[in-house]
């Protein structure tokens, strides 16, 4: 199933709980982001691991990293009265809810307003309490390791990635789909909850915290990367980690790329390295709300394909689906699947022909997409029980995901474009890319080669510095994380590779506790900190503010 994931209806039993009758959306859009946070107070909104991800890939933080103005959200939801559904930083936005769309007209001449936009009407309340319920090593080698999924890995010749030891171990994939019914009973993901190994889930939807319910569809995308039951299904990733979102509510509404937005903020706070969306948009219930592909499809405009190019920005690898849309009279990929950065799948059989289905490329202004295909044509997934096999793009798309994460793993010093690239050059029709099959059927073994991966995995956390915050001030505060007790040596250069000062300093093992120098001495400026052990080395650009 595509275009989107059709939930359950979301029937409201109350027992103690009064039902309004109507509920209305706005996307409130503010000015500036006049608050009183700085980049020196970036921990108070970005992981370690976020910051980690951008220092290893040089990226610095910017206006988008800050958050929304809070006191610009709290008068809003004062003068219209309205419940507060989420907010993008990303954006500059926030989502209320309302129950009379007169309310809104309260924000009329709101000097820090700069639009009012509704996304969503629903006749019943949206957001309710959820039920409370109880959360419930092999070497690969050959058909019978992988048992239903060995077309789907030796395919696209993941099991290359595998055999080496690469299963994605330390890498963060977060997922976002419409709901994940049994997943938390499903004895296909006990490894993933018995290991810590998923970190995060949240509903976007209906603001909580829940989200084993709703739809089967995001358990199927899920379990062909996270699953694991060696002999038996092995998914493309089966020891990476993992967050659950969702995104998708009842209908076809414009509030839920909003939510997709959102999901992408948080996926990016808590660090993750790639983003596995299963989703498309073309549509709506409500026709005024309608895409237009030659104006809205052209890789940088609709709100899903802003946040797959922003988060790219933040050194995420962004996956997304084609679509499903082959045969009808749209014909086109979905967005974010046109989105300039996002790495867009489409779906083959097993012989390697298209489905008739996968949505065609290019996007509006011409560019290659869908990117590359796999088997998501008859491919094995989770069902109910323990295993079935479904068709579609949802499925081809967390095939790629997975093994993408595994490639990272192997090659940890990747940034999202090379890895988006290698990917597509291994592709068996790189020369001679098609409108649905895009850059082809790619081959993870040649993007290894491609990469100079070796046959001995690195550790799953190459992070050996940390400095946090980044940009800096008058403190350079480090945070130093080792496989072993050990004497690290440091040195602080300009940019034209002047040595400003060296010292050293003996830590444990695992991730120390902060340690501080004063650097108030240094002027403004940019600055590269090298750390090395007597088996690693890391070096890390500083900005001084």
């Amino acid at each position: 199933m595509f275009k989107k994931v059709i939930l359950s209806i979301l029937v409201l039993l109350c027992f103690n709980e009064v039902v309004i009758a109507t509920q209305f959306a706005y996307q409130v859009n503010f000015t500036d982001k006049n608050g009183t946070l700085t980049f020196n107070d970036s921990l108070s909104f970005l992981s370690p691991r976020a910051m980690a991800r951008r220092d290893a890939q040089g990226i610095l933080l910017d206006s988008t990293d800050l958050p929304v103005t809070r006191a610009y959200v709290d008068s809003v939801l004062h003068l219209t009265g309205g419940k507060l559904h989420e907010v993008s930083k990303w954006l500059n936005l926030c989502v209320i809810l309302i129950n009379d769309s007169a309310q809104i007209h309260a924000l009329d001449g709101i000097s820090f307003v700069s639009s009012v936009k509704q996304v969503a009407y629903y006749s019943t309340f949206l957001h309710k309490g959820a039920t409370t319920r109880t959360e419930q090593k092999t070497t690969a080698s050959g058909s019978a390791y992988y048992g239903s999924t060995w077309d789907q890995t030796t395919f696209v010749n993941g099991n290359f990635l595998h055999d080496l030891g690469y299963k994605g171990t330390g890498k963060l994939i977060a997922v976002v789909d419409g709901g994940y019914s049994y997943t938390n009973t499903h004895r296909g993901f006990d490894s993933l909850f018995t290991s810590g190994r998923l970190v995060d889930h949240h509903n976007f939807a209906i603001d909580t915290d829940y989200v084993f319910d709703y739809d089967n569809h995001g358990t199927e995308v899920l379990s062909t990367m996270a699953g694991y039951v060696p002999d038996t299904f092995v998914g493309s990733a089966p020891l990476a980690s993992y967050a659950l979102y969702v995104t998708e509510a009842s209908g076809e509404q414009p509030i839920e790329l909003l939510n997709m937005l959102c999901g992408a903020e948080r996926a990016d706070s808590i660090g993750a390295d790639i983003i596995s969306s299963s989703l498309g948009y073309n549509t709506f219930d409500n026709s005024a709300y309608d895409f237009v592909y030659a104006t809205d499809f052209d890789g940088k405009t609709t709100v899903a394909a802003k946040a797959a190019n922003i988060a790219t920005k933040k050194g995420i690898l962004f996956v997304t689906s084609a679509g499903n849309e082959g045969q009808s009279s749209w014909h086109n990929i979905l967005t974010p699947g046109d989105a300039d950065s996002a790495l867009t799948i489409g779906n083959v059989d097993m012989t390697g022909g298209n489905a008739p289905n996968s949505g065609y490329g290019p996007n509006a202004v011409g560019q290659i997409k869908p990117d590359v295909c796999a088997m998501g044509q008859g491919a094995a997934v989770f069902g109910s029980d323990f295993y079935s096999f479904a068709s579609g793009t949802s499925i081809s798309t967390p095939e790629i995901a997975g093994f993408a994460a595994c490639l990272w793993q192997a090659s940890p010093h990747a940034t999202p474009a090379m890895i988006k690239q290698v990917i597509k050059q291994c592709a068996n029709h790189y020369t001679t890319p098609g409108s649905q099959i895009g850059y082809g059927i790619p081959n993870f073994q040649c993007a290894a080669a491609a990469l100079n991966i070796k046959d001995t995995p690195v550790p799953s956390d190459n992070s050996l510095v940390l400095v946090t915050p980044n940009p800096i001030g008058n403190t350079l505060n480090l945070v130093i994380t080792l496989p072993n007790a050990a004497l690290v040596d440091f040195k602080l250069t300009d940019v034209t590779g002047r040595t400003i000062t060296t010292f050293s300093a003996y830590f444990l093992k695992g991730q120390n506790a902060v340690h501080s120098f004063n650097i108030s001495y240094l002027p403004s400026g940019m600055y590269f900190l090298k750390a090395a052990t007597n088996t690693n080395q890391q070096t890390v650009k500083v900005i001084k503010n």
